[in-house]
């Protein structure tokens, strides 16, 4: 709705340039030089009267979320702009990484979760959507390119085998024990792991979705691994998704969780851990204290 709105501004407002900026409320002073011994100078409030951060109206600051342009402001290089304009976002939408303690506060605003998903950061602040109570419960996983490495080994009487990390099978098992349901797409590694069978060694949406149906579940609820690029369709619309950092498609779409560990190799322990860990998150009371002018 930002971009739409910003496009507005020149499609229907006659701007010829629209940028995006946020409103901050940072003191600013002049940056001098020690040696010089001067008194730096302040450059937008009057030290006399210094205003609580909270009661200051604040600057508008760039936030580099977009830069709007007509092409024939564009072809000038910018240099004969009729109606300019900027278009405000609130803070909440202008979350900066500049420097590495901004990482990791950027992570935990994505992550914070609580029992009622409507008050968690992401949630209020449309990271993941606004679907209440989406705890994982349906755990879908490709065996091929994700509990194994894709490698055949044929033995001296002509069979075929695969190798599979006992990691990946005790992740598994550790999602059993928490009453999430995992369904794998291969025979003898779902009875290996003591799975559901799904759908052969072949998947596709219309497949998931009448599995969703006879389990009574929504695409929220669904978890689901893959790693080859026939797997996009299902890996975008699940609650959750995840992928080895060696599979095909980990190049081809923005995966909400990219494992560290290669197929095969511990990758769906590494993510079954994942789960875990947000289920357990989900589960924590959280109070938050809103702190307002009216409350300060």
């Amino acid at each position: 709705h930002h971009i739409r709105e910003a496009l507005q501004m020149i499609t229907e407002q006659g701007c010829d340039y629209v940028f995006s900026v946020v409103r901050r409320h940072q003191f600013r002073w002049e940056e001098v030089d020690k040696k010089d011994c001067k008194n730096p100078t302040s450059l937008n409030i009057d030290v006399a009267h210094r205003p609580r951060r909270q009661d200051w109206h604040g600057e508008l600051y760039e936030n580099g979320s977009f830069y709007f342009s007509t092409r024939t402001a564009l072809e000038s290089s910018l240099k004969q702009l009729g109606k300019i304009a900027y278009y405000e976002m609130l803070p909440e939408y202008s979350v900066d990484i500049d420097v590495d303690i901004d990482w990791p506060v950027a992570e935990q605003r994505v992550l914070s979760i609580n029992e009622d998903r409507n008050d968690t950061l992401f949630c209020r602040f449309g990271y993941f959507g606004r679907e209440e109570n989406a705890a994982v419960r349906l755990f879908l996983c490709k065996v091929s390119g994700c509990v194994t490495n894709g490698q055949i080994f044929t033995s001296v009487s002509g069979e075929d085998h695969v190798a599979i990390n006992a990691r990946d099978v005790a992740g598994i098992q550790m999602l059993q024990r928490e009453n999430i349901e995992v369904q794998l797409c291969g025979l003898k590694v779902a009875q290996l792991a003591g799975c559901g069978l799904w759908f052969g060694e072949q998947l596709n949406g219309l497949e998931v979705e009448r599995l969703m149906k006879e389990k009574k579940l929504r695409w929220d609820k669904v978890a689901f691994m893959g790693s080859e690029s026939e797997d996009r369709e299902i890996l975008s619309q699940v609650g959750l998704n995840g992928v080895p950092c060696d599979s095909v498609v980990a190049d081809l779409i923005a995966a909400k969780y990219m494992c560290q560990r290669p197929a095969g190799n511990g990758a769906v322990r590494e993510f079954a851990e994942y789960i875990l860990m947000l289920k357990k998150k989900s589960l924590l009371q959280v109070h938050q204290e809103h702190i307002d002018r009216d409350n300060f």
